[in-house]
């Protein structure tokens, strides 16, 4: 697959069942973007980044970074989700653990990318 176009656009997402930790959920069973609602119906793939960028990768010991890079330290990380819709459509999407707001710890979901077929 290769990207057909980039999004980077926040969405809503809805489950079905509520991910037991909300800091490392499940794939979504369907977001909203645009006003529409896209079922998804197959998780292609999954991957997480809990790699520490720019400022914050120097805000910590290195004897404990590759923990965090392993494991994911708070507020730090993606979880990627590239997922097929019922229209058939393939996206990569992901939830960003950072905190939106000060004193929030939520994190907020993007729609990244549209893909398409080779």
């Amino acid at each position: 697959m290769k990207p057909l176009r980039f999004i980077g656009e926040d969405i809503a997402v809805e489950f079905d069942v509520r991910p037991a930790l909300e800091k490392k959920p499940d794939c979504p069973d369907r977001f909203v973007w645009e006003g529409e609602t896209y079922r998804v119906v197959e998780l292609m793939s999954q991957w997480l980044d809990y790699g520490r960028h720019g400022r914050m990768a120097q805000n910590m010991r290195l004897t404990h970074l590759a923990t965090a890079a392993e494991r994911g330290s708070w507020g730090v990380g993606r979880h990627y989700y590239r997922v097929r819709t019922e229209t058939g459509r393939v996206f990569d999407l992901y939830y960003d653990r950072a905190p939106k707001k000060a004193g929030k710890g939520k994190g907020s979901w993007h729609l990244l990318r549209e893909m398409g077929d080779d």
